[in-house]
């Protein structure tokens, strides 16, 4: 969540495009989003900071660990599939067993969005940092690898250095996404734009910072 306590979790449906009212095609990503409940409110009087931990999916209670089950027992919320945590500057109004629906934005707001890149595995740096590729022919016996890595002196490998190694699988922050449409009775928000990761992957919506 944002300063103004905007926030909400969601799932990628996939991508599809819809017509503007000036008749152009605009990509969008289709994003589940909510309804989450809110499961704990932490004060700075208690824990130090603000933030409203928010639940989101539906699960069997047999499938949740029994510290989780008594949390949202705690809470007296049915459990969920997903918790997460968002940072808030005053977590005052909200109340635990609180609904987040869809609605909590509005066509043209300006979001932010978190979630888990698709996972590539192991790649090598033609693939993973868009390296050139060797002379194929004339003998040349130096085709996809890393090269020389100038560390003679210190005998070992700097960190940074673009080598390879495993790809995607990692958070990633998109911001500044536009929202399309909101249809609070199906709870889909369409977002203009790409959203980080596979069908089905847990994502994070704020109101954006740089808005």
């Amino acid at each position: 969540m944002d300063k103004t306590g905007k926030g909400i979790l969601g799932r990628k449906l996939g991508m599809t495009q819809v017509f503007g009212e000036d008749g152009r095609v605009i990509p969008v990503t289709v994003i589940e989003a909510g309804p989450c409940v809110v499961v704990q409110r932490k004060t700075t009087a208690t824990d130090g900071y603000e933030a409203v931990q928010l639940g989101f999916g539906e699960v069997r209670e047999r499938k949740v660990i029994k510290p989780a089950r008594g949390h949202f027992k705690r809470a007296g919320v049915p459990p969920c599939r997903w918790l997460r945590e968002l940072r808030v500057t005053d977590a005052g109004p909200f109340e635990v067993g609180q609904r987040v629906t869809a609605d909590v934005f509005a066509p043209g707001d300006l979001i932010d969005i978190t979630g888990t890149s698709r996972g590539k595995g192991f790649a090598g740096g033609v693939r993973r940092w868009g390296f050139h590729r060797g002379p194929m022919t004339h003998g040349s016996k130096y085709h996809r690898g890393p090269g020389s890595l100038q560390s003679r002196d210190a005998s070992r490998v700097f960190k940074g250095r673009r080598l390879p190694g495993r790809m995607g699988g990692e958070r990633v922050t998109v911001q500044g996404l536009r929202v399309v449409r909101v249809d609070p009775e199906k709870n889909l928000i369409l977002v203009r734009g790409a959203v980080p990761g596979p069908r089905g992957v847990l994502v994070a919506m704020r109101s954006s910072v740089k808005a």
